[in-house]
């Protein structure tokens, strides 16, 4: 997939954002200018975006009028208008795997990449550069990249989930707590999407790890304590790479989307002591998943 197919689809998503989180109905005019001025784009990728939303079946094109809401909020949630991986992110998605299972060392050149996973110097060059971005890895002395250390096994992913267990229940009880109702809002309806997408796989691995971050260092956020969203971070910095072990396993990637949504609607409704005891059982759950899944070699 190039990229301007790749825009086409993401800006596809943004729409579709925009829809649900807009409330708009069935049969709502959804007018290209309109949209291409709250996007801030031209309205010839607008147009092509609505195209494919037609295609998916979640907008109806009508002639000489324009496009027009097909369906509800709660089924365009469920709608698979995901961007196919291109040949980059499965190089990335390869990668972490290959770092995972010991296949690949401490040290890596781009040299290296390109022949391992038959790829561009110049792609492999991108990715390693997104890998840095996301903290991955370094660049080292020459012209060699090195992995930053991580979590790497199963005693210190259990010492982890403790550490996680003494700060984020608790943190929700802090008299400081005050949640923000659009993010969580925001954050119900990206875990329904992935709850519900139907092609759940480990080229999502980095899309499902942004998702599960974001939502514990929201909760964190919504504490307001600076100190708890800063440990927070951290340890999704250190778990980044071994959680990628996890994405192939769909059925508890959907455990942890519904147990992220009763967190979710029990903040949302003011019952803190309730979600404080839905992280502290989500974690346990999680600690124990983990244990499992390594005492099975990652399976």
């Amino acid at each position: 997939m190039n990229a301007a197919q790749q825009a086409r689809y993401q800006l596809a998503n943004q729409i579709l954002d925009l829809v649900i989180e807009s409330r708009f109905e069935p049969g709502h005019h959804l007018r290209e200018q309109q949209l291409a001025e709250m996007l801030g784009v031209s309205r010839t990728p607008v147009r092509a975006a609505l195209a494919l939303l037609a295609e998916k079946g979640a907008v109806d094109s009508i002639r000489n009028k324009g496009y027009f809401l097909r369906l509800p909020a709660d089924q365009l949630t469920k709608l698979d208008v995901a961007t196919p991986p291109s040949s980059a992110q499965r190089i990335y998605a390869r990668i972490m795997q290959d770092r995972i299972a010991g296949a690949l060392s401490e040290e890596v050149s781009i040299t290296e990449l390109a022949r391992v996973y038959d790829a561009d110097r110049a792609m492999v060059r991108n990715v390693l550069a997104e890998l840095e971005r996301d903290g991955l890895v370094n660049r080292g002395p020459g012209r060699n990249w090195t992995f930053l250390p991580t979590m790497e096994d199963m005693e210190t992913q259990q010492a982890s989930y403790e550490y996680r267990l003494l700060l984020e229940p608790p943190g929700i009880l802090l008299p400081s707590f005050r949640a923000d109702k659009a993010a969580l809002d925001r954050l119900r309806l990206q875990h329904l999407y992935v709850h519900d997408h139907p092609n759940l796989n480990e080229s999502m691995g980095k899309q499902l790890f942004e998702l599960d971050a974001t939502f514990h260092e929201t909760i964190a956020e919504f504490s307001r304590n600076p100190f708890l969203l800063q440990a927070i971070q951290h340890q999704n910095r250190l778990r980044r790479l071994l959680e990628f072990a996890t994405y192939s396993n769909r059925a508890r990637i959907r455990a942890w989307c519904r147990e992220h949504i009763k967190i979710i609607d029990a903040v949302a409704n003011g019952q803190l002591d309730n979600a404080s005891d839905l992280m502290a059982s989500h974690l346990q759950g999680a600690r124990g998943a983990s244990t499992a899944s390594s005492a099975s070699g990652g399976k």
